[in-house]
């Protein structure tokens, strides 16, 4: 491999015998930094730092005048680049230990020690892997690599300039990239090829064109049993390198496709005699980075360490931070996390409750995120927060592991997160003094002294500019309330503009009219800093940054941003990434803009304050749910054809973004989940309550994956609440029919029911055709699940008559497909199957794909009533491949248990079982109830393998459901268990 080349007899050695955590140590893997002992230096303006990069990257080298210049700026140098070079290494000699910045032959070196900057650390470790990997130490080797890997901290060399940066900046991602591969062909090698397939999926989302991750991915894939979703990689390689490059994959990649289509035995995972691999621990480093400005607040900083440092090996420490917004709480909390993460080698966890917002984190998804970061399987996961918790509680026992938990709302919040285990320590930050957050050390955060808020000033502008007008510095700081986040936001616009003296800004803040009153305003205390950029703007651009703030969702979209201003794409973007210039709006990511929360609540205030005529606030916020409405509608009708549903939605105004890839269009609505959930909350009101409620109806699909099945309930029980407050028949039908469709998928069929019983009797009011056929339908869908075929008869034929009244064949053969399982129920096989070939063939007729997979499902599961198994199994497969294609993965884990019901019928114990732990990876439609089924089955295909104690586990659990839950199917587990008591 290539890694960064080494030349080390002419380093220079560093200066002096120092004790070791003495000598200065740098990190160019991420932002440049160096320290000194535990001291973080500070490296002054980008061009210093720039500088200094280029000097540690030549490995103790030489560099000369010219050198640094073309480092620095290239082509073209400023006219005193030269002057300005000589500068920067003074004041960087003057910031560094004496003798560590050397001035030799017209240029300058810096003398590292050995292991003092994290690249030549990182090359030390991967020199050391390749040794252990030589000699078939694999898991030596992967231990060095991700110590190697662990010294990454974000991007290298963020944020510094010039050309230099740049191009090594390429090429020591590269080197991660590469070191990555590494160490996953080397996990895939010890036979972690399970572990591999979620980091190989995340790492190939975010590298699509980089093939050998691909690659590894197929073969993680076959490995672990999931031979189509290898193949379907391939699939999707193939086009996108066809679409993106114009090219055909690399021949090792045809050649891996080959022999996972001919079920190569050389592919199989590697021997079970082979040593077995160290278990791996899974050590979560989730801390942000720290500032590199990090100033005062030396006391808190002592304060905090000490009492998280005392957690080792006593009970749990607790310490909350509470203050206004923009006061530095993250800043704190973050800052002592670094200092005190040697204590915690288990790991350290951070999330951002988001308590600010108006929708802040829920401590059950929060949990879920924190268990698997500490390598909990999703399937392993309970769906409860006391469960969640005490699972959590479970995996860090005996751990010592740091929580940061940032932006709390609430003690409530906060005390299923805390890890309660001696060792462990929480770091907690809110708005509020959680005095109600037992045995917790309160943190009182207050505005910084004047001495500090003055330091943070010059360390961002620059002591040259700060000394000769310390007094206006002072006006400036003291106008911002010494108030970190205005102090800061205030010192970034004055270094981004050099022809601005200190006084410019003192004297634009000392206007009270636009000042005092804000500075005085409690949580909104920033709005002064606010104000400079603000008032600033062009009128279009003041308009935009006003309306794009009232949208509730993370972030926006350009496209949904051009809605929002009613303007072309191209105006849209000119006038966001202006706002992104003057730091009021962020770019989240190519094409997404968002507000920090405070900025937002500012945004809406100057809405409020400013918007002339006020009618466009809702005028803006209804352009938005239209473009929703209007896409989510478009990619509905692409993925259903024939489907009438779109032809009962409420028209939008406005056109939405057009799609004639299915791939694409999926990608869109999963990309927009969250904005559009937000979208459809936020305007249901009387005047938007229907086109609210249609949107969830054209973005369905967003329920079904199962991704973010409790988001659209939750948005659905808004919308049944508000159309039923409002007297609103039409649109309350439409909504319980969407909410029963959520509840029935996770297997609560009693709330579902209720919910279609109301949805009926609002039809009939109504008169609206689709809830009439969809509640039908749902309803029969239920009464199979629960057992009643000649029910859920009654209720399909009535849909289908519905549907095919309204033309509506899409729909028509979704209900024929659901009423071919109840009459397989009640041992009508011949015409179950005929059913769900009607199914299949409207489908065809329609160019159908996606819902195809239903009906394939349907006669799958008739055929294999019939005996017909070989011809079950090919409908199954079949239909398992395009769930996955179209990431609808409820539904694929379902299929992988029937599949598994099939091969145990077959007397292929070992298939249904593999097929079973698929569906239990996954999850299924059904949710717990569906659970309790699979473990069953499992528990029969491993008796049959002669594990019968495992068997017994799968039923004790699948038992504990059933009776929980109330369901008769517990009755079928006891007399399982009690025949293998008896043997």
């Amino acid at each position: 491999m290539d890694g960064v080349p080494r030349v080390p007899d002419q380093r220079r050695p560093a200066p002096g015998n120092a004790p070791e955590e003495l000598r200065p140590h740098f990190s160019v893997l991420g932002p440049v930094r160096a320290w000194h002992g535990a001291e973080q230096l500070s490296m002054g303006s980008p061009q210093q730092r720039a500088l200094l990069a280029a000097l540690l990257l030549r490995d103790g080298r030489t560099a000369t005048a010219h050198e640094l210049i073309d480092a620095l700026w290239g082509d073209e140098p400023p006219s005193q680049a030269l002057a300005a070079v000589r500068t920067y290494a003074s004041r960087l000699r003057k910031v560094l230990p004496a003798g560590v910045l050397v001035s030799e032959a017209g240029g300058y070196a810096i003398a590292v020690a050995d292991g003092a900057l994290d690249l030549a650390l990182a090359e030390d470790l991967w020199a050391e892997a390749e040794k252990a990997r030589g000699v078939s130490d694999l898991c030596q080797a992967r231990s060095l690599v991700n110590k190697a890997l662990s010294l990454w901290d974000g991007e290298p060399l963020a944020n510094v300039p010039g050309p230099y940066a740049e191009t090594e900046r390429t090429r020591l991602e590269e080197w991660r990239l590469q070191l990555l591969e590494s160490r996953l062909d080397m996990d895939l090698e010890v036979g972690c090829h399970a572990e591999a397939v979620s980091e190989l999926t995340a790492l190939t989302a975010a590298h699509p064109l980089r093939e050998r991750l691909r690659e590894l991915l197929m073969l993680a894939l076959y490995r672990s049993g999931r031979q189509a979703e290898a193949l379907a990689v391939y699939a999707d390689t193939r086009r996108l390198l066809a679409d993106e490059l114009g090219v055909d994959p690399r021949p090792g990649l045809k050649e891996l496709q080959q022999r996972i289509l001919q079920a190569d035995p050389a592919l199989a995972e590697p021997s079970a005699a082979a040593p077995e691999p160290a278990a791996t621990v899974v050590r979560p480093a989730q801390l942000p980075a720290t500032v590199p400005d990090f100033t005062g607040r030396a006391s808190f900083v002592s304060e905090l360490s000490e009492i998280l440092s005392a957690a080792e090996g006593r009970v749990m420490a607790v310490s909350a931070l509470a203050g206004i917004g923009g006061v530095g709480k993250t800043t704190l909390a973050v800052h002592v996390a670094h200092v005190a993460r040697s204590h915690f080698p288990d790991g350290q966890l951070y999330v951002d409750l988001q308590g600010a917002g108006s929708r802040s984190a829920e401590p059950e998804t929060v949990l879920g995120a924190f268990l698997r970061a500490l390598g909990t399987a999703d399937s392993a996961i309970p769906d409860s927060l006391e469960e969640r918790a005490a699972l959590y509680r479970s995996v860090l026992d005996g751990r010592r592991v740091l929580v940061v938990l940032d932006n709390a709302r609430d003690a409530a919040q906060v005390r299923p997160l805390l890890p309660g285990m001696e060792g462990c320590a929480a770091l907690v930050t809110s708005r509020i003094r959680m005095v109600d957050l037992a045995g917790a050390h309160l943190v009182d955060l207050d505005v910084m002294s004047p001495e500090e808020a003055l330091l943070l000033f010059t360390r961002i502008v620059g002591e040259e500019r700060v000394t000769s007008e310390r007094k206006a510095a002072l006006d400036v700081v003291a106008a911002c309330g010494f108030l970190p986040l205005a102090i800061r936001i205030a010192a970034s616009r004055l270094a981004a503009r050099r022809t601005w003296t200190v006084s410019t800004l003192a004297a634009k803040l000392a206007d009270e009219r636009r000042r005092l009153d804000e500075l005085q305003a409690g949580d909104l205390a920033v709005k002064a800093t606010f104000e400079l950029g603000y008032g600033q703007l062009e009128p279009a651009q003041a308009r935009a940054f006003r309306l794009l703030g009232l949208a509730d969702g993370p972030d926006l979209s350009l496209a949904a941003a051009a809605a929002v201003l009613d303007l072309p794409v191209e105006e849209t973007e000119d006038l966001l990434e202006s706002l992104v210039d003057t730091s009021l709006v962020e770019s989240a990511a190519p094409g997404r803009y968002r507000y920090h929360d405070l900025v937002r609540l500012y945004a809406r205030a100057c809405a409020e304050r400013d918007e002339e005529p006020p009618s466009e606030r809702g005028a803006a916020m209804s352009r938005l749910l239209d473009f929703y409405l209007a896409t989510a509608a478009g990619v509905y009708a692409l993925e259903r054809p024939g489907d009438r549903t779109v032809d009962h939605l409420e028209c939008a105004d406005r056109v939405g973004l057009a799609f004639t890839d299915g791939t694409k269009a999926f990608d869109w609505l999963h990309a927009e989940a969250s904005c559009i959930l937000a979208c459809v909350q936020q305007s249901l009101s009387k005047e938007s309550l229907r086109r609210a409620v249609d949107l969830l109806l054209a973005a369905k699909d967003l329920a079904e994956s199962g991704a973010i099945s409790y988001r659209y309930e939750m948005a659905t029980r808004a919308a049944c609440e508000v159309a039923a407050a409002v007297g609103d028949a039409r649109a309350e039908g439409r909504a319980r029919v969407s909410l029963a469709q959520v509840l029935n998928k996770v297997g609560r069929f009693d709330d579902a029911a209720v919910e279609l019983e109301r949805a009926a009797t609002l039809a009939l009011d109504s008169g609206d055709p689709w809830t009439t056929g969809n509640a039908l339908n749902e309803q029969g869908i239920i009464n199979n699940c629960i057992n009643q075929p000649a029910v859920s008869e009654t209720h399909l034929r009535k849909a289908i008559e519905v549907f095919r009244a309204d033309g509506n064949r899409h729909s028509e053969a979704s209900a024929l497909c659901n009423l071919s399982r109840a009459l397989l129920a009640m041992g009508r096989t011949t015409k179950s199957i005929d059913l769900a070939r009607q199914g299949i063939a409207i489908y065809s007729d329609l160019g159908v794909t996606f819902r195809l997979a239903n009906a394939k499902y349907a006669l799958g599961l008739a055929l294999s009533g019939a005996d017909r198994r070989a011809e079950a199994l090919d409908q199954m497969n079949d239909a398992l491949q395009i769930f996955a294609e179209n990431r609808q993965r409820l539904w694929e884990g379902t299929t992988h248990y029937r599949i598994a019901q099939v091969y145990l019928a077959d007397c292929h114990a070992a298939q249904a079982a593999q097929h079973s732990e698929q569906a239990l990876a996954i999850g299924c439609v059904g949710g717990e109830w569906m659970r309790a089924n699979v473990l069953t089955l499992l528990g029969r295909s491993l008796v049959d393998l002669g594990q019968v104690d495992r068997a017994q586990a799968c039923w004790r659990e699948a038992l504990a459901i059933h009776e929980g839950a109330g369901a008769p199917e517990a009755a079928q587990v006891r007399k399982l268990l009690a025949a293998v008591t008896a043997a």
